[in-house]
């Protein structure tokens, strides 16, 4: 169930831990702003900044839901991937759950052409069409496409660039950030203190190292694109 009230939001945001940043020597002069102050060395995050600026983000995130455009989540971090399927899974939307394939927004159309041998081969295969082949070839073949669905597979049906890209932690997926940049794909970002905020257009500042912290915010931002979406779907009932 959704949170509306602020202070309740602020309380579910403190009880997953997103409230711990880094410590101070690992600050970006960009997040200075965002820290209430340190406790045990560590610098900790003003929740009621970090619940203002969630809500300008998910506000853009149902913009793009309302216009028709993707939304494709991404994180590679451990503790995130999990989190990151989920949200996907619940908003319907492409995910990158794991590393970045470099080239996803700035060479897309070849890109494109290497998920579309992905689901050539899985057509083959689902219609029985790989048994004209002898047994090794068909054993590359299966080795062919696990390869190309552990790079692809989060992404078959992003057929363009989306609208938004939804990143946990852009220092660590700087390279995804700085694609986004390039092809003008705004960027929604969960981020820590350690992190570049101006190199995003959404940032989130917050503990993107707790599963927990990480999984309210994603969940957050799929029920934003969800709802929009629904709304844009009944709307053309």
């Amino acid at each position: 169930m959704a949170i509306k009230d602020k202070t309740s939001m602020v309380d579910a945001m403190f009880k997953v831990g997103a409230h711990f940043g880094l410590s101070k020597s690992r600050r970006h002069p960009s997040t200075k702003n965002f820290v209430f102050g340190i406790k045990n060395k560590i610098e900790i995050i003003d929740l009621e900044k970090t619940h203002d600026a969630l809500e300008k983000a998910k506000a853009f995130v149902a913009s793009v839901a309302a216009s028709g455009k993707q939304a494709l989540f991404v994180a590679g971090k451990s503790e995130a991937i999990a989190a990151v399927k989920a949200a996907a899974g619940k908003a319907g939307q492409p995910v990158v759950g794991g590393r970045w394939i470099g080239g996803t927004f700035t060479n897309f159309g070849q890109i494109r052409k290497r998920i579309e041998i992905f689901e050539n081969r899985l057509k083959e295969r689902e219609k029985g069409d790989l048994a004209k082949y002898t047994k090794k070839e068909r054993l590359l073949i299966d080795r062919e496409i696990a390869k190309l669905d552990t790079l692809f597979g989060g992404i078959v049906a992003m057929k363009e660039k989306p609208g938004v890209l939804i990143v946990v932690d852009p220092k660590k997926e700087e390279i995804a950030v700085e694609e986004a940049r390039q092809s003008g794909i705004p960027v929604v970002a969960i981020a820590s203190t350690d992190c570049n905020l101006s190199l995003v257009d959404f940032a989130i500042p917050a503990n993107d190292a707790s599963a927990q912290s990480v999984a309210f915010f994603l969940d957050e931002l799929a029920r934003a694109y969800s709802e929009a979406k629904v709304v844009k779907t009944e709307a053309k009932a």
